[in-house]
């Protein structure tokens, strides 16, 4: 995904054609107009959490809710899951409207909390096995399933071994292959690498590349925002109850910040006259000499910057040009301009 962010020319129209396709395919997930309010009976003592978002997530693909704590992302999950009511509007999950098909929307999904909720007395196949049995499936039919997603997850090895002994990272798989025993068509992970350390949260990227690259769609809420921009075809960012922007990585950096050229420049008096004449920079710190300007990222605007903040060829030391991360998006989406009611704890 981050590459798709650098490309250029034809790369670019593929890039195009390519979302343009994703669009347009079935959709595992539609919500129209969900709005939810918490902590009151009427309208003026309520406290709205979602005022009225709309999502589409086509078929097999990873989809990414961003925000804030108190944004929603949880609420929004729930009410997709069909733990939780909407207060008004109406979505579809797997085909199935969430209100007046809720059995046939629980058969079709999984969801995957913020914390492994796996039985630690019992061992890794203990829980797949028990999990299949609730599923439905008989004795030996359960036990195959419990040791073919052991071998998929990773967790082999362990699987006679008490859930309580793994690792943090080994707890959210087997939850995950527990989620899966199932095959769900859609899998919901809210906020599914919290607590873990980095090594873990990569195996888990690995985990959610697989699920989509075996058709299952994907979820995902999330904070961090490197884990959406390597895992996610679209990312939604939701704030104050609201989606305030929708599109693929590539399109959000784009729309929002575009590129940077980063510049170190050679002297302290060479950093304050390049600063006099850069009053657009978005980045100044006078100690690393550093300046970072906008760009469209062209050769030719980069070229031209140089030329006019730097004439002589003297001044500055090194540049980069850069694509603009998540963090730069998701800061200038969310920047507190208002104040949002949190949303509550418990949703």
């Amino acid at each position: 995904m981050p590459a798709a962010a650098e490309a250029t020319g034809d790369t670019g129209t593929t890039n195009a054609t390519t979302t343009t396709t994703a669009l347009a395919a079935p959709a595992a997930i539609e919500a129209t107009g969900l709005t939810k309010s918490y902590g009151g009976t009427r309208t003026d003592t309520s406290v709205p959490v979602l005022r009225g978002i709309d999502l589409r997530v086509p078929t097999g693909t990873v989809f990414a809710l961003l925000g804030p704590n108190g944004a929603g992302k949880t609420t929004a999950v729930r009410i997709l899951a069909t733990l939780t009511e909407p207060d008004a509007g109406t979505a579809r999950v797997a085909g199935y409207d969430i209100r007046t098909r809720r059995r046939e929307v629980r058969r079709a999904i999984s969801l995957t909390g913020q914390f492994a909720a796996v039985d630690e007395a019992q061992t890794g196949a203990e829980n797949l096995r028990m999990m299949a049995r609730l599923v439905g499936l008989r004795r030996a039919a359960a036990r195959a399933r419990a040791d073919g997603l052991l071998a998929r997850f990773g967790l082999s090895d362990a699987a006679d071994r008490l859930v309580r002994t793994y690792s943090g990272g080994m707890r959210r798989r087997v939850d995950l292959a527990a989620g899966l025993v199932g095959e769900p068509e859609v899998i919901f992970l809210d906020e599914p690498t919290t607590g873990l350390d980095p090594r873990s949260r990569r195996e888990l990227w690995d985990v959610v590349g697989d699920l989509a690259a075996r058709g299952t769609t994907v979820f995902l809420t999330t904070q961090y925002l490197e884990e959406a921009d390597q895992l996610a075809d679209r990312v939604a960012v939701l704030h104050g109850g609201v989606i305030v922007a929708e599109g693929t990585p590539a399109e959000l950096k784009s729309r929002v910040a575009g590129h940077h050229l980063d510049l170190t420049l050679a002297t302290s008096d060479a950093y304050l006259r390049v600063h006099a004449t850069a009053p657009h920079a978005t980045h100044h710190d006078p100690r690393t000499r550093a300046l970072t300007l906008p760009t469209d990222g062209t050769a030719r605007h980069v070229r031209a910057l140089l030329d006019e903040l730097d004439p002589t060829g003297t001044d500055v030391a090194h540049f980069a040009l850069r694509t603009a991360s998540l963090d730069e998006v998701f800061l200038t989406l969310t920047a507190p301009t208002t104040t949002h009611p949190k949303e509550p704890t418990h949703a």
